[in-house]
């Protein structure tokens, strides 16, 4: 395992995956939160091109930052404070990604609940 610089100091990460078929639903989410939030990361597991659109994403294929994150599934949605996890939301949850990200209307017209 190589040296591994912390995500980001405060904010949003999302860990994804183009094989992840999750994670191909909510890609519209993951453009709609860059474009709200500038600290805003996307770590991917197998395709540092993805999701299209988003253009701070951390190449993970080696799964260093997975590892350190204890990242079981994808898509996960974690928020950092002062450079810790204060919560997480694992899968596509409609209600827990919006009050993580207090975006009232995130991911309106895709389903309620998908699992990772």
């Amino acid at each position: 395992m190589t040296a591994v610089q912390p995500l980001i100091p405060d904010g949003l990460v999302v860990f994804s995956k183009r094989t992840c078929p999750t994670c191909t639903l909510i890609e519209p989410v993951m453009r709609e939160l860059a474009k709200r939030d500038g600290a805003f990361r996307v770590v991917s597991q197998d395709d540092p091109r993805f999701p299209a659109g988003v253009e701070k994403i951390v190449d993970d294929r080696e799964l260093d930052h997975s590892w350190l994150n204890n990242i079981e599934s994808t898509p996960t949605l974690i928020r950092f404070e002062a450079g810790r996890e204060v919560e997480r939301v694992a899968g596509w949850d409609r209600d827990g990604w919006r009050r993580l990200t207090g975006i009232a209307t995130l991911g309106e017209g895709l389903p309620a609940f998908r699992p990772g």
